[in-house]
């Protein structure tokens, strides 16, 4: 679905209106890119770089950053609209 949006935005003829339609886009799949990457990370990782450590800082990104950082991007992005 991202991928249609893409296309249709890319089909605006207007520089000023694909910028708009990007600017409006682009905020969910910027958090939703973070949130499936840590979490890929966390599953996928190999057992040989272990380490408690790394395992804070995956969970970390993956339970906090994303809920933290989406009142930021969108309340951005409204300013933005407006």
């Amino acid at each position: 679905s991202y991928v249609q949006i893409f296309r249709a935005v890319l089909r605006i003829p207007s520089e000023q209106g694909r910028h708009k339609a990007f600017s409006t886009c682009l905020c969910h799949p910027a958090v939703v890119s973070l949130f499936v990457s840590t979490g890929t990370f966390a599953y996928l990782k190999p057992p040989s770089i272990s380490s408690p450590l790394l395992d804070v800082v995956v969970a970390v990104l993956y339970l906090v950053v994303p809920p933290a950082v989406n009142p930021l991007i969108y309340s951005k992005r409204n300013q933005e609209l407006k």
